[in-house]
């Protein structure tokens, strides 16, 4: 099964988050922030969304930067994914 986005939205998946701070602390699975850096994995078409033409800009294997409380969480299986609109992503990570 695949997730096929549609309109702006993007498919993401986010980037294993460290479990270790620089001093050397293991941090338990709670006291962990979630990761704000996801590669995309399915983009939309674009189009006319809301009467405007949105051309999407970013590309699958992107690594971007995300909105820290954007986007649906969806579980395929043992893969976790989020779906956000192109306008939440912040920047891409080059």
């Amino acid at each position: 099964m695949t997730l096929r986005p549609l309109g702006d939205r993007v498919v993401l998946k986010f980037v294993e988050a460290e479990e270790t701070t620089k001093g050397g602390i293991i941090l338990a699975a709670a006291a962990q922030e979630k990761p704000q850096i996801a590669e995309v994995v399915a983009v939309g078409p674009g189009g006319v969304i809301d009467g405007k033409e949105v051309v999407m800009e970013l590309k699958v294997g992107d690594r971007v930067i995300l909105s820290k409380y954007s986007g649906t969480e969806v579980k395929l299986g043992k893969d976790e994914y989020t779906v956000a609109r192109q306008s939440d992503i912040l920047a891409i990570v080059e």
